[in-house]
């Protein structure tokens, strides 16, 4: 069952400024393309850092501020001082920049923006040149996708090829993300894999497992995980 990926829903037309690009036209590049971040590349389109407009409102938050009390300030803010003094991207720019690559699911992607507090992410080959960028709304794309293709991935993908259910056995509904499952399957076990499984799906926002069976074998697999085996001596 394949799963989405970045590639699914990264943006391919870039905007890029180079290391020695200027401040004001690195603003230029972030107001004519409507964006708020550009990534820094090197001529090999290497992915060198990113410059976002916080980078850039440092500029507008300190400029006139007396220099003489940065000995008593913290890193953090002698870096944004630094930040607000620089002319071109190189100096302005957040690195290294956290990137990811075509393939990494999105469930991933999510999950690096999470634990590294950014809104976007480059995307790179395995030379770690420039493709595309992802950012938080590319990573809600994948809950646009149609109730029909939805339900055509759970048939399909999870019942008919993964746990092999004939036609007719399950009946899939889809409304708005949402799938839920009726019918009857052998054991618990299968019913309940069913429900786990559909909920993996790209798109599946929730699953209403209402799977019925004929067997509980849940207590058989308990009784099997506490089982205690006895060795003989010789």
């Amino acid at each position: 069952m394949r799963t989405w990926q970045v590639c699914d829903v990264m943006s391919t037309d870039v905007a890029t400024v180079r290391d020695d690009t200027p401040y004001r036209e690195i603003i230029d590049v972030l107001t004519q393309r409507h964006v708020s971040a550009v990534p820094v590349v090197d001529k090999f389109q290497h992915v060198l850092g990113v410059v976002s407009e916080a980078d850039l409102l440092h500029k507008v938050e300190l400029i006139g501020q007396p220099h003489e009390r940065r000995v008593f300030e913290g890193s953090r803010r002698r870096k944004e001082r630094v930040k607000a003094d620089a002319a071109v991207a190189a100096d302005l720019m957040t690195a290294p920049a956290v990137t990811t690559l075509p393939h990494t699911p999105l469930v991933a992607a999510a999950k690096t923006m999470n634990s590294e507090q950014v809104k976007r992410l480059p995307v790179i080959d395995d030379l770690g040149r420039l493709v595309g960028i992802v950012t938080r709304s590319d990573l809600l794309k994948v809950h646009l996708r149609p109730d029909a293709d939805i339900r055509h991935d759970v048939v399909q993908e999870v019942l008919r090829r993964v746990l092999a259910v004939e036609e007719g056995v399950v009946q899939v509904t889809v409304h708005g993300g949402v799938v839920r499952l009726t019918g009857q399957m052998d054991r618990k076990s299968s019913a309940d894999i069913a429900g786990r499984l559909a909920a993996q799906v790209s798109g599946v926002v929730e699953v209403t497992n209402e799977l019925g069976f004929d067997f509980d074998d849940s207590q058989l697999a308990d009784r099997w995980s506490g089982r205690t085996t006895f060795t003989g001596i010789a």
